[in-house]
């Protein structure tokens, strides 16, 4: 009896915490500075409801293993944002290359091309992979 009692306990925590949790991650403003990083901060307090609930339910081992795993996927969500699309923290992501010449890489001008052919070098001449082919189109009128 009592075990029913703390059982009904756990899971009346777990739903306090997804419906608070839940009520703060939809009054999230879109503007917010960091705002992914605040999600993923509140859907941790829905993974700790979730894990409270499963104890409450009597599955212990399913718990452990998502208590294990969540704040891994939480830092990996975070880690993958911060390296590829978080231009506000990342001050790597700002920096822009200014030393190309060549908006299209693979159309090249014949001058350049003939450069590479003139261009007596020793890595040209042991590198046999290194090969360059010229195409002549002409108009005929």
């Amino acid at each position: 009896m009592i075990v029913e009692y703390i059982q009904s306990a756990l899971l009346l925590i777990a739903a306090f915490l997804v419906i608070v949790s839940a009520v703060g991650f939809i009054s999230l403003s879109k503007d917010m500075k960091n705002v992914v990083y605040a999600r993923i901060h509140i859907v941790g307090i829905f993974d700790i409801a979730c894990v409270i609930a499963m104890i409450g339910l009597g599955q212990y081992l399913l718990a452990a293993i998502y208590f294990i795993l969540a704040p891994f996927t939480a830092h990996a969500i975070a880690n993958a944002f911060f390296k590829s699309e978080d231009v506000v923290n990342n001050v790597e992501l700002n920096v822009v290359e200014e030393d190309v010449d060549n908006p299209n890489p693979f159309i090249v001008h014949r001058s350049k091309v003939q450069e590479l052919e003139n261009e007596d070098s020793e890595k040209l001449k042991t590198d046999d992979r290194f090969t360059i082919s010229t195409l002549d189109i002409i108009e005929e009128e």
